[in-house]
């Protein structure tokens, strides 16, 4: 496809100014590439960026709702196209911004799946319970093992985002005090503490690993901190399948990602009284509107409880 050079530059922008994520660039390029290609639909680039009004936007959103889109996905494309024709107003290309002031789709408010203390508990103690129980002499099952549990300790007592912990490395790590560097969204970095269970667990893991590469007879030293059978970096989906076999293991449901071990941090952090702009430096949010959704998941954690024990909420008396 040829490339629009208003969207080029915008790209370039976003890049270059904002840090976006390569994520983030992919998925602006291809919500401005969709609105053209519905409203031009035999044109090639570049496109009359200036020609389009209220009534053009209105009918895109409109258009894309009736498709049967989420909210989110809606929600995200209005404001992609609000962020291009801002930037294209800012640089003379357009007189007005014909996306601004137009509502966010509403959104069904979906509470974050957790694990319960116990349940992290149990998921942590598997990958050395499931080594334990096949009695294997393996080399790498005996690296992997304290692997998965360091990689599932850090996801839990860190509260990063699956991606943050696969691009880790040994230089953002401080064993000795208890904390990591972490490279979040927009490139933006954050310290996150670990706990006293997660810097024992990295720690043997680190040891296990040289043991690993020793066995495998690699000159070369890999640059990535959790590594597979090969001695490369162990990739995003290798984690969620050693996610969901623990999970088998440790008799929960399979259907949990990494993610919501990042929901369990932040949502017991709040039960035991944690402040909510702390949880939200933490997680590494840019707004604490973003972290709130927290709150939410501890109330109706709270609503259970008291409709389970209270003797007038309601439901069996004691």
């Amino acid at each position: 496809m040829s490339v629009d050079p208003d969207l080029d530059a915008y790209l370039r922008h976003l890049d270059g100014e904002k840090n976006a994520s390569p994520h983030t660039l992919d998925n602006y390029a291809r919500d401005i590439y969709q609105f053209a290609r519905h409203q031009w639909p035999d044109a090639p680039p570049p496109y009359p960026w200036a020609s389009i009004s209220r009534i053009h936007a209105r009918s895109f959103l409109a258009g894309v709702q009736q498709s049967g889109a989420r909210p989110a996905t809606t929600s995200r494309k209005l404001s992609s196209l609000r962020s291009f024709f801002k930037f294209l107003h800012r640089e003379g290309k357009v007189e007005g911004n014909p996306f601004a002031g137009l509502p966010q789709p509403r959104r069904d408010r979906n509470l974050p799946d957790i694990l319960g203390p116990g349940e992290v508990g149990r998921l942590l103690d598997a990958p050395k319970a499931l080594l334990a129980a096949q009695n294997d002499p393996d080399a790498f099952k005996r690296y992997a093992a304290v692997r998965d549990t360091a990689i599932l300790e850090m996801l839990y007592s860190c509260g990063i985002r699956l991606s943050e912990l696969t691009s880790l490395r040994e230089n953002r790590i401080d064993l000795f005090g208890g904390v990591i560097r972490v490279l979040g969204k927009g490139k933006k970095e954050r310290m996150c503490p670990m706990g006293s269970p997660a810097v024992t667990a990295l720690h043997e893991a680190m040891e296990a690993r040289e043991a690993f590469l020793a066995s495998l007879g690699e000159f070369k030293r890999p640059s990535a901190l959790f590594l597979n059978k090969h001695g490369t970096a162990l990739s995003n989906r290798s984690i969620q399948r050693m996610m969901k076999t623990m999970l088998t293991a440790a008799g929960l449901n399979p259907e949990f990602s990494p993610h919501a071990l990042r929901h369990s941090f932040a949502t017991h952090l709040l039960d035991a009284g944690a402040d909510l702009r702390s949880v939200q430096e933490l997680l590494g949010h840019s707004s604490l509107s973003t972290t709130q959704i927290y709150t939410h998941v501890s109330i109706e954690r709270m609503k259970e409880v008291y409709n389970l024990a209270h003797p007038r909420a309601g439901g069996k008396a004691g």
